[in-house]
């Protein structure tokens, strides 16, 4: 549901927060809302979204007396340990029900999301470390699973997580994650946590030549980011909470990069030769998978100490690096003997591209206008 996208996050999730709830597991809720506990009430909003009314704002008129429902039938399973096994299977099991509190504050805290969002906008504009320290204890605090709410969403407005972070030992009046929790700023790393591992939604089911590279990469800086965040500035001890999930998503992050870091530089070499045998094909869905690998390759180099890659990086860098040197040597030099052949032509544009984020502007400019004067005297010949 819209109106609490804010703190809701896709799978994979490997661990779970009280500031943020699982999309499946919110559907799953939400549907048995609908079959077992407000079908009168989903109906209501289901002939709202019909007549193209304001669903999100049907919605919140709607929530207290949704509320008050839950309430009333999580009370009454309470005492009642076959309506509490009847309730579990409708929900879908345990997993579900566990969370089906977090979501219950979520409703609850649904007013105070459009407050969490601006306050996070505002943090951006809050350049001194003091003041951004005073904004964030004025957050609930007392209250750690609604302050874990509003966190979640104020962490996911933040440009700077680095800043942000910098700001809770400042008000904590220390690194140790022991006095960061007994500040009660403990949700903002988790919401920091949360948010990193959100990023690995960005890869799930994604292959083939139509993989949205540009979305993957943004996830791999802002991942970055957020884990960058805690491991510069908390000073995390060897048994911490923390570090365990840093660890578990990390590596998870890594088994995604993989497998499409290790295709970049065979799409490199492939993409930019010409056919060996018949007539010399183009193959553009192989260009764009190796321009785009480079850029995933570059953005893994620039968030490489937050990623467990460094070994595997480091061979496919200088390697992607050799061949598409080698190739683009070899594609100017049939472009002088024949600036009019088209396929050579393509070929040495992209590599240029490609050149441009593997080594830099400015090698790529000194390309661009060797290849320009090649096509020059091409013409004038």
């Amino acid at each position: 549901m819209e109106v609490f996208e804010r703190v809701i996050v896709d799978e994979p999730v490997l661990y779970n927060f009280d500031g943020s709830i699982n999309r499946a597991h919110m559907q799953a809720i939400w549907t048995w809302i609908a079959r077992d506990l407000a079908p009168d009430l989903v109906e209501s909003i289901e002939q709202a979204l019909s007549a193209n009314k304001d669903a999100n704002a049907f919605v919140k008129q709607l929530l207290p007396d949704l509320l008050s429902r839950i309430r009333a039938e999580m009370t009454a399973a309470s005492s009642d340990p076959d309506r509490e096994r009847r309730m579990t299977t409708q929900l879908g099991g345990d997993e579900v029900r566990v969370r089906l509190p977090v979501v219950l504050n979520a409703m609850r805290c649904q007013p105070l999301f459009d407050k969490a969002d601006a306050f996070g906008k505002a943090t951006n504009t809050i350049t001194d470390e003091a003041a951004l320290a005073t904004a964030l204890q004025s957050m609930p605090l007392k209250e750690p699973k609604v302050a874990a709410l509003l966190l979640h969403a104020v962490v996911g407005q933040s440009a700077s997580p680095v800043r942000l972070m910098a700001a809770v030992v400042h008000a904590a009046g220390s690194p140790k994650e022991v006095v960061i929790r007994q500040s009660g700023l403990g949700p903002v790393v988790d919401a920091c946590l949360a948010h990193a591992q959100n990023q690995l939604s960005a890869f799930g089911g994604q292959s083939g030549v139509f993989v949205d590279v540009d979305l993957m990469c943004k996830a791999v800086a802002r991942f970055h980011r957020l884990i960058r965040a805690i491991n510069g500035n908390v000073d995390l001890n060897q048994d911490s909470p923390w570090l365990k999930v840093i660890g578990g998503i990390t590596k998870q992050m890594a088994r995604y990069l993989e497998p499409k870091l290790r295709e970049v530089s065979a799409d490199v070499s492939q993409s930019l030769r010409r056919s060996r045998e018949g007539p010399d094909k183009l193959d553009n869905d192989r260009l764009l998978a190796a321009l785009n690998g480079v850029y995933l390759l570059a953005t893994v180099r620039d968030a490489r100490e937050s990623l467990a890659l460094n070994t595997l990086f480091e061979t496919l860098w200088a390697e992607t690096g050799r061949n598409l040197e080698t190739l683009i040597e070899r594609n100017m030099d049939l472009f002088k003997r024949d600036p009019s052949d088209g396929n050579t032509a393509k070929r040495l544009d992209m590599a240029i591209k490609m050149a441009e984020v593997r080594f830099n502007p400015e090698y790529a400019e000194i390309l661009r206008r060797a290849r320009d004067s090649a096509g020059k005297r091409g013409e004038a010949g």
